[in-house]
């Protein structure tokens, strides 16, 4: 039995089969369902968890080459937020590109994870290193 780190298995099985360049999307609550996408979702109630949550869950274990994020992230959001996602994120570049490219991204990744984030627009691809 596991005592510590991600106690989930469906994100052990989405994490162990993540190899250099693959990625993982992190979305918030509103994100768009992909069928082809094998998805596991978190959410319980608003932002339990966020995606910042499961960030610093998975860190630890997970080799982050960089983050892409949607430019509108930075539209919509007040200083404050735009901190805590800048101090999660630090040690790997993040990316900012246009909302519909973001999308784009979404269908090569290994997986998706849903959390319940309410912040707008916060959803992050890590790349593996």
């Amino acid at each position: 039995m596991l005592k510590s780190g991600i106690l989930n298995p469906q994100i052990n099985s989405l994490l162990c089969r993540v190899r250099h360049t693959n990625t993982l999307v992190i979305a918030d609550r509103g994100f768009p369902y992909w069928p082809a996408l094998e998805t596991v979702d978190l959410s319980l109630v608003d932002d339990i968890p966020t995606v910042l949550d499961v960030v610093q869950a998975i860190r630890p274990n997970f080799t982050i080459g960089r983050f892409f994020m949607a430019e509108e992230f930075r539209v919509h959001n007040p200083p404050a937020v735009m901190d805590r996602f800048a101090r999660a994120t630090a040690g790997a570049p993040t990316v900012f590109e246009p909302h519909i490219d973001f999308k784009k991204r979404v269908r090569f990744a290994i997986g998706l994870i849903r959390t319940a984030d309410t912040i707008p627009y916060s959803n992050l691809i890590l790349e593996s290193a």
